[in-house]
C-alpha cells in the first residue's frame, strides 16, 4: 500500500468516512475532524510508518508540519520516510 492510500485510510477512518471520501485538496475541517481526531490520526500515521511527525499538538500553528490539506500531510510524510532512509 502507497502512503497516500494508507493516508487516506487512516483518515477516512477518524472521519468515519469511506476512504473514496477523502481527497488531495480535502481539509482536516471539510472532513470533519476536530483537534483530538488530528491527534489519534498522527498517531495512526506514526505507527503505520513508523516514523516521528515533528508536530506539537499543543501549538499546530508552530510545528513544522504541515496539516492545511490532506496533500500536505502525504507530502510531509513522503518527506520523513525519505529522510528516515538516508
Amino acid at each position: 500500500m502507497n502512503v497516500k492510500d494508507k493516508v487516506f485510510e487512516i483518515i477516512a477512518e477518524q472521519a468515519v468516512l469511506e476512504p473514496s471520501d477523502v481527497t488531495m485538496d480535502s481539509t482536516l475541517d471539510d472532513l470533519g475532524i476536530d483537534s483530538l481526531g488530528l491527534v489519534e490520526s498522527i498517531f495512526a500515521i506514526e505507527e503505520a510508518f513508523d516514523i516521528s511527525i515533528p508536530f506539537n499538538a499543543n501549538e499546530p500553528s508552530e510545528s513544522d508540519f504541515d496539516i492545511s490539506s490532506v496533500a500536505s500531510i502525504v507530502a510531509g510524510i513522503e518527506k520523513l520516510i525519505a529522510e528516515q532512509h538516508d
